[in-house]
């Protein structure tokens, strides 16, 4: 079942439509809390030795605190609750009388700790008690204890994540779906785990969270008689002089995803280290790009390490005059269209494309801020998409991949070793690799993200990596097999240090 990623809003009205279809709102609560204690007694039984103490608070996420309480001491672990604000909510209260003989004053355990004070709907800065109770559990977790948050770590808005003094957990268990906020501070969430808690098949028009399963599932396979023809040809058009590594990153990012056969087109000063670096490619001067590509490519990467000029758009445009194919536009041939999406829906109709921009690109093709495309990153490429009736793959964290026919796919697998220079270049040319193999475009680009964050994880660490090392690991990160989540987990995304 695809895991969907919501909003404050989305969260509570699927809650709302499951209780409207006939399942009691305290059934959900109890499944929540059985459903999270499976996944706590299975990643901590070390720690649940030395026992465990739920925070409570006064809502449904503090009812969901006091039902994982009763699962936890029926299945033998030593556990009490420590009440910071009183439960409030029917459903809350009823389960508090329940487990209301667990409730205790006594001092944090040093073994596992359960943050359900505040849940999915919770904004602002902590105060009061709560802040007093984040800041017990921030001090038990220096010295060792294990911090488990139910649904979103406290001070985590579900929508726009962390605010100050927030819950920094060890372990997120998320109820049903992925909340947003929880893609956006994976510092505080760690790892996430999202469960079942019987709402169902959720609507498709909610953004689908990409996993291994879906990558495994919808990458083609290379045949064990393919030959360079059948694995295709891509042709990148990139590098103009002094930004030879954006086409050397480029063509290594679409080699190592599996195509055939790359052809380069670069400026006159990059052939040389072009053949040094990546003898494989096939490499034509920049100037003859349009009529290198003609007969043979079945994509076309265009834009990487090339300017942004009023020249850069004069050329895109003669090319894509010319080639009617697939194509992947990024960085300075998107920056080329600032604030001028009407120029470039023309310069992309007619064919299958793909725009790859991180935020600054696509705030200046908006004629947006920064801070505005981020803060809107999981709706602002959908307009977009629709406008230049393209996919927009825009990239961060978590990445976003939009289709003007509304089908959304946000991407959290990555971690910071992806923050460097040429990181979206070898980005391009995994998708430009995919779309040349047959994907439809919306997939080609959320498969390619995937692979290229979990090449990223499997990279050792950030500092002291270059993306050389991450590029290194994206042999390992084609998932080998579809095997899905354990019951009731449905997708998990590692914490990232």
């Amino acid at each position: 079942m695809p895991v969907r990623v919501v909003d404050v809003e989305e969260s509570v009205a699927l809650d709302a439509a499951a209780i409207a279809g006939g399942i009691p709102s305290r059934a959900l609560m109890r499944a929540a809390a059985f459903n999270a204690a499976s996944v706590i007694c299975a990643r901590y039984p070390d720690q649940l030795r030395r026992g465990a103490t739920v925070l409570t608070g006064p809502g449904n996420n503090g009812g969901d605190g006091w039902a994982l309480a009763s699962a936890l001491a029926a299945g033998g672990v030593k556990v009490t609750v420590r009440e910071v604000a009183q439960a409030r909510t029917p459903d809350a209260i009823a389960e508090r009388a329940q487990a209301s003989g667990l409730a205790s004053t006594a001092p944090l355990s040093c073994g596992v700790l359960i943050d359900a004070m505040l849940g999915t709907g919770g904004s602002g800065e902590l105060r009061g008690a709560i802040l007093d109770a984040a800041r017990d559990i921030a001090r038990a977790r220096d010295n060792g204890s294990t911090v488990v948050a139910l649904d979103v770590p406290t001070g985590v808005n579900g929508t726009h994540g962390a605010e100050s003094d927030s819950v920094v957990a060890d372990l997120t268990i998320s109820f049903g779906s992925c909340k947003r906020g929880t893609l956006i501070s994976r510092a505080e969430c760690g790892e996430i785990v999202v469960v079942d808690i019987g709402l169902g098949a959720l609507p498709g028009t909610l953004p689908m969270l990409v996993d291994a399963a879906f990558v495994h599932d919808n990458v083609p396979r290379i045949a064990p008689d393919a030959h360079k023809g059948t694995r295709k040809s891509v042709a990148v058009i990139a590098g103009g002089d002094n930004m030879g590594g954006a086409a050397i990153m480029a063509a290594t990012g679409a080699l190592r995803s599996g195509v055939g056969l790359v052809q380069v087109s670069t400026a006159a000063g990059n052939v040389a280290s072009m053949h040094t670096r990546v003898p494989e490619a096939l490499v034509a001067p920049l100037a003859n790009a349009s009529s290198t590509i003609q007969h043979w490519a079945d994509a076309v990467l265009i834009g990487p390490g090339l300017g942004t000029d009023d020249g850069t758009r004069d050329f895109i445009r003669g090319v894509m005059r010319d080639w009617r194919g697939p194509v992947v536009v990024d960085a300075g041939a998107l920056s080329a269209y600032a604030d001028d999406l009407d120029a470039l829906r023309e310069v992309l109709s007619g064919r299958p494309a793909i725009i790859t921009p991180h935020p600054g690109e696509l705030a200046r093709l908006t004629g947006r801020d920064v801070k505005y495309v981020t803060d809107n990153r999981f709706d602002i490429g959908l307009d977009v998409s629709r406008k230049i009736d393209a996919i927009v793959l825009l990239k961060g964290t978590p990445t976003v991949v939009s289709s003007p026919d509304g089908a959304r796919y946000v991407i959290a697998a990555g971690t910071a070793a992806l923050a460097t220079g040429a990181s979206g270049d070898a980005l391009g040319g995994m998708v430009v690799t995919l779309l040349a193999q047959g994907c439809a475009p919306a997939i080609a680009a959320a498969c390619a993200a995937w692979v290229h964050g979990r090449a990223a994880e499997l990279t050792p660490g950030v500092r002291g990596y270059r993306l050389t090392d991450v590029l290194d690991h994206l042999p390992l990160a084609w998932p080998a097999d579809s095997a899905l989540p354990r019951y009731p987990v449905l997708a998990s995304l590692p914490g990232l240090s």
